[in-house]
Order: C-alpha cells, then sequence, then structure tokens
C-alpha cells in the first residue's frame, strides 16, 4: 500500500475556495498519494477573534504535516489585524520565498518571449520584521535588520536551488552604496558564499538598475536573490512581466516546513463567478509535489497545464482573440488540464523534475565567532519641537561629561551641527552623537549617567542607539565629516 504524504490545506476566501477546488480535483487526477487535512483561516477566522487570521488548533495539523497549500485569504480593512502570511512564515521559519516567473509567449501575451528567472527572496527580517515606532509628533520609524545567519542561509540556498534546477548564474540586488551596513552585509555575504560555488557565475546590481534591467531585459536574469522589501516588490514586478501575475506560484521554505501559495490576492468582487484564473495555485502545487518527493507528478500536472496553455484555453485574464482558442472558466480550466495529463507541450519547453523529498537542500545557519566589542560612544534620539541646532548644541554641551564629548547632531540623516547649512529642513526628530576620541572607549555607566544628565536637563530622550567597534571596526554608520 502507497504511504500518503500529509499535507495541510487552507481554502481561503474570495476566489480562494474555487481556485483551490480546481487545484485539488487536478492533483488528484495525477494520482498523488496525498492525504489532506483541511483548516479554516483567513476572514471568518479573524472575526472570530484571532488577529492573525488563524486558530491554534490549525497549528496543530501544521505541525503535523510540515506542508502547507494554501488558497488567497482577504483581510479585514481597519487595525489590530497581522499578515497572516508574515505570520506563518515566522512562526514556522519559512526563511525562503522562492517564485519563478516564466513567459509562455507566444501564448500568453509578453514583451519578452525568452524570460525564465527565479526570484529568491528573503521572508523573515529587513523592513518586515515589523517593528515600527512613532518617536515625535512630526517623525515615525522603521528597523531594517539584516542578520548574517538568515542573509547567508537564504543566499546559500538561492545557490543550491540554482545547482538543483541546472541554472548558471545568481544575481544580487541591494541598496549597500547607502545603506553600506545592512544591504552592505547582504552583499558581503552573497559573495562570500558565491566563491563556494565557482560553477556558477554570479553578479551584483544596485537594486535601482537592477530593478530597471530586470524589466527590459529580464532574459539577462536567471535565478536573483534579494532582500525581503526588494524581493517582494520585485517578484511581482517579474511575474507582470512575464506575462501575468495570476500565472505565478511560490514557495515558502523552511528548515521545518513548507508553504506554497498563488502570489495573487483573493479578489473578492471575484468570487462565486467561475471566472478566476487557478493556474498560480496550480503551479505553486507543482513546487509542492517536487518538494515532498513526488517528481514525476509534479512534471505530470505541468506539462499538463503547459499543454492546455499552448492549447490556446485560457482563463479571461490572460485571454487574447487571435492568440487564444477558446475562454473558459475555473472548473473547465481545471477540467482542460486533467484531460491533458500524460500528455507534453509541443512548442513550450516540457519540464522534467528529479528533485528527491525535501527539494532542494535546506543550509542550516552559520554562527561566526564572535569578535571583539568595544563601546565608543551613543547616539541620543531627542524629541526637539522648535529647535536650532546651535542652541541644542549648547544644551548638550552642557551634560556631555568627561570622555564622551558632543560630536554631531543631525536631522533626518544630514548633519546640522556643526558646520550645518541654513537651508537644511529639519523636523523635531534628532540624532545626537557623543563619541570618545580615537582609541578610547568609554564604559555602559558612562551611557546611563549621560542620559540621566540629559532627562534631568529637561531633554526629552526618546531612544538611544551605542556605538561600538567590532573587532575594531566601526558598527555604525558614520557621519558627515568624520
Amino acid at each position: 500500500m502507497t504511504t500518503r504524504i500529509p499535507v495541510t490545506v487552507a481554502h481561503g476566501d474570495g476566489i480562494g475556495p474555487e481556485i483551490m477546488a480546481a487545484t485539488l480535483q487536478v492533483l488528484e487526477a495525477t494520482g498523488a498519494p496525498l492525504a489532506l487535512e483541511t483548516i479554516e483561516i483567513g476572514e471568518a477566522v479573524f472575526h472570530r477573534g484571532h488577529s492573525a487570521g488563524i486558530a491554534p488548533e490549525a497549528w496543530d495539523s501544521l505541525r503535523r504535516t510540515k506542508v502547507f497549500l494554501k488558497a488567497p485569504i482577504t483581510t479585514p480593512q481597519g487595525g489590530g489585524y497581522k499578515s497572516l502570511n508574515v505570520t506563518v512564515r515566522k512562526t514556522l521559519g519559512l526563511f525562503a520565498n522562492v517564485r519563478p516567473c516564466v513567459a509562455y509567449a507566444p501564448f500568453v501575451a509578453t514583451r519578452h518571449a525568452g524570460m525564465d528567472v527565479v526570484i529568491v527572496r528573503e521572508n523573515e527580517e529587513d523592513l518586515y520584521a515589523g517593528i515600527e515606532h512613532r518617536q515625535t509628533d512630526e517623525v515615525v520609524q522603521c528597523l531594517k535588520l539584516i542578520s548574517r545567519p538568515g542573509t547567508e542561509r537564504l543566499i546559500r540556498y538561492a545557490f543550491e536551488y540554482a545547482r538543483a534546477h541546472a541554472r548558471s548564474k545568481v544575481s544580487c540586488f541591494t541598496k549597500d552604496n547607502i545603506m553600506k551596513l545592512t544591504d552592505g552585509l547582504f552583499h558581503k555575504v552573497f559573495e562570500e558564499v558565491a566563491a563556494d560555488y565557482p560553477d556558477l557565475d554570479h553578479e551584483h546590481l544596485i537594486v535601482d538598475i537592477g530593478a530597471a534591467r530586470l524589466a527590459d531585459t529580464p532574459e539577462a536574469f536567471d535565478v536573483v536573490v534579494l532582500p525581503n522589501l526588494y524581493g517582494d516588490i520585485l517578484s511581482d514586478v517579474a511575474a507582470q512581466v512575464a506575462g501575468s501575475v495570476g500565472l505565478a506560484g511560490s514557495a515558502n521554505i523552511g528548515e521545518h516546513a513548507a508553504m506554497f501559495e498563488a502570489i495573487h490576492g483573493s479578489a473578492p468582487r471575484l468570487a462565486g463567478k467561475d471566472v478566476a484564473n487557478p493556474s498560480g495555485l496550480m503551479l505553486a502545487a507543482v513546487q509542492m509535489l517536487v518538494h515532498v518527493g513526488l517528481p514525476q507528478h509534479a512534471g505530470a500536472l505541468h506539462n499538463a497545464w503547459l499543454t492546455t496553455i499552448e492549447d490556446g484555453i485560457h482563463t479571461r485574464d490572460v485571454f487574447t482573440p487571435g492568440t487564444s482558442k477558446r475562454q473558459v472558466g475555473t472548473q473547465a480550466f481545471a477540467h482542460a488540464v486533467i484531460e491533458r495529463l500524460g500528455r507534453t507541450p509541443q512548442r513550450l519547453p516540457a519540464v522534467a523534475y528529479e528533485t528527491g523529498a525535501g527539494g532542494v537542500t535546506v543550509p542550516p545557519p552559520v554562527r561566526l565567532p564572535r569578535q571583539h566589542k568595544e563601546l565608543v560612544g551613543v547616539d541620543l534620539f531627542l524629541h526637539a519641537a522648535d529647535a536650532a541646532p546651535e542652541d541644542l548644541a549648547a544644551r548638550l554641551q552642557a551634560v556631555q561629561g568627561v570622555g564622551l564629548p558632543l560630536a554631531m547632531i543631525t536631522n533626518r540623516g544630514v548633519k546640522v551641527w556643526p558646520e550645518g547649512a541654513p537651508e537644511t529642513f529639519c523636523t523635531d526628530h534628532w540624532r545626537c552623537r557623543f563619541q570618545a576620541p580615537k582609541g578610547a572607549t568609554v564604559t555602559g555607566q558612562a551611557v546611563a549617567a549621560l542620559m540621566q544628565r540629559a532627562v534631568t536637563e529637561g531633554l526629552d530622550v526618546i531612544k538611544l542607539e551605542t556605538l561600538c567597534t567590532f573587532d575594531g571596526e566601526p558598527g555604525f554608520s558614520l557621519g558627515q565629516g568624520q
């Protein structure tokens, strides 16, 4: 008797139940030995008081099966509701988001017939850590967190994916000409990891020109690895450039579990009309079948889908008069795919999968030995409305203390003291840097005493960040003139 592979399924909201029903029909027709467990997520669960749209008992199924096939959900309007996707990704440690973006010319309209790009996006860190604060009347902040082990694991996964799928090049986009520490770390680790894969070409681009080239010349890219925010934006751009966001599926991969989904939303206005395109979820199911060690079933489903597209049987979102042969609804499209199981496309490239159970190797996080850390100063952030930089500097110099002098004041990252420009626009949010002379260090007690003196002076301290060196290298951005 064939052992069935457990999979947790969620039908979602809006068009979710329709495209999931279509996808499950095709999966069943392939003969894939799956044991499905259904959980409820989404809008109804939000309204029952679960702020992330998922109930505690659903986690039991996810931890048991470790495989999640998920339809899109609707998040209610208004505050107090969390992103279900972010919650699942972070809770289960799904660090890599993998989105193939492929052109299907001439059967689906695109300007880039040769496009075949895979976006590998970091899933847990960056600005999506979701750590935000309102600090003053005029300024809010969002912390951008990039970790070395999280970055290395993601980038190594991208190279392993490229090898496993016979890809030849991995590209990395960052903005490390501006964010020299955060994006700089991502770029640095990329170069370190690339050295372990001499059989693969690699390149780094600043994200703005990289995005422009991806939109204009996607044929020049193969696998692209990115931090979270850039990857979120550019994976949708790449999917649309390839032909349609509605055709793209994605895999969210972790050490302990994986989630597979279409990249589009729940489209509630289309719900119940039998017009939604189930292709994104079907192609996510292909990724799932590869992941659980059913490459033959994955190939059968994918080739049947390609043959359906090639035969001109299209849902209305990609239907093009003169190219498409027949416009069909959600259910009819699923039936067309089922009818073509066992066939391979004649003009579009056929697929064959060989990756074994578990999919691509998930590398463990690497933690380097601790470096020698020294405290050399502190940035105090102040809320001060209608303050003049010179007046603020005089108050701060009165509390600076021995060995920790005021070195600089900035406003929105622009130096305004000393030698600030009169044209610089200032808000009520000030960064005030106190730094020991070169070669000297300070104690935590000295920093605490400085803060206490500032508060006693009546200064509104909203935050502090310690300035440290690691093996002698500054662990902080340098201000103008430093």
